[in-house]
């Protein structure tokens, strides 16, 4: 690709700011419940746009770049599920109302775009420099697939005890009373006091950093062109939110996806490491990827629906 004109990077910017003052200024302007319907609806603007920006992709930088920028979406859309889960439990662990939900996602993927930039571009920059870089991260990604298998029943979440929650009281007292949609009020004694919704959006923070430490590697794995990179994960992250709201009730009907996600961080692990000695095409990756997220996916689905079959 070469140097993609600061134009693009502008032009992109402008996009998803104007995105997001759409989204919270106009359709959610006041916090409500945001219904099935509402989600679906927005889930698939979100998915359209970004097929919309992979042909642009495709027809401005050609065949390779467009199959990346797909991988790369599918990717890190994908591994976002697992996130899904981890808001759910965050959210119920902290009796956060359905109602303020969205202002705490759509915060806390906003501070994820600066976060992702900042991790992708020096992803990118030590790749460049030191090359035996790659295979720490084909090894991390290894390792954390292995970890994913052995973690897959694990559905605890220790609010109280975690690091996020700690590093936080030593700067602030956080209340357990809800005050609206407020992230901070001031207490009894004139001293701030964080709400329910502050301690949210940073362990949602915290969970976002832990999972780009996998999912960015994954996709460096794909492309190492960092507006490729960068513009997959800004669709996948932007579609979150709404994703969020349609599968929160039903993360429990993919039993098998940490299975699939699991084989594909191995793949593209493994790919890292032998990146000088085998050559894997982007079609051929992105058919294995889709592969097996397919497979888990119809797996967690015949299991669900043999589940309410047994039902009483």
């Amino acid at each position: 690709m070469g140097d993609v004109q600061a134009s693009f990077w502008i032009g992109f910017h402008v996009f998803v700011l104007a995105m997001l003052a759409l989204d919270l200024g106009v359709f959610h302007r006041n916090s409500h419940i945001v219904s099935i319907k509402e989600a679906l609806s927005w889930s698939a603007v979100w998915v359209a746009l970004a097929l919309i920006f992979n042909g642009w992709i495709y027809t401005q930088f050609g065949k390779q770049a467009g199959i990346e920028f797909f991988t790369g979406y599918l990717v890190e859309k994908s591994l976002s599920v697992d996130n899904i889960f981890v808001f759910t439990l965050i959210f119920a662990a902290l009796n956060i109302p359905r109602i303020y939900q969205h202002r705490v996602l759509f915060w806390g993927i906003l501070t994820a775009l600066v976060l992702r930039a900042i991790m992708i571009l020096a992803g990118v920059k030590l790749i460049e420099t030191f090359h035996w870089t790659i295979y720490l991260f084909g090894a991390l990604l290894v390792v954390t697939a292995i970890k994913m298998l052995k973690d897959a029943e694990t559905k605890e979440l220790h609010i109280e005890s975690s690091l996020p929650m700690r590093v936080l009281r030593k700067f602030i007292p956080v209340t357990t009373q809800l005050h609206g949609e407020k992230f901070l009020v001031r207490g009894d004694s004139g001293k701030w006091v964080g709400t329910p919704l502050l301690a949210a959006l940073i362990l949602i923070e915290a969970s976002d950093v832990v999972f780009a430490v996998d999912s960015i590697p994954a996709i460096l794995a794909i492309s190492k062109e960092p507006f490729i990179v960068y513009t997959s994960n800004v669709f996948a992250i932007m579609g979150l939110r709404s994703l969020y709201f349609v599968l929160a009730d039903l993360a429990n009907r993919f039993a098998h996806l940490k299975f699939g996600l699991a084989a594909v961080l191995f793949f593209v692990g493994c790919k890292m490491i032998a990146v000088d000695y085998i050559k894997i095409p982007p079609l051929i990756s992105l058919a294995i990827i889709g592969s097996l997220l397919g497979l888990s996916i119809l797996s967690s689905l015949l299991k669900s629906s043999r589940q309410n079959k047994t039902l009483p």
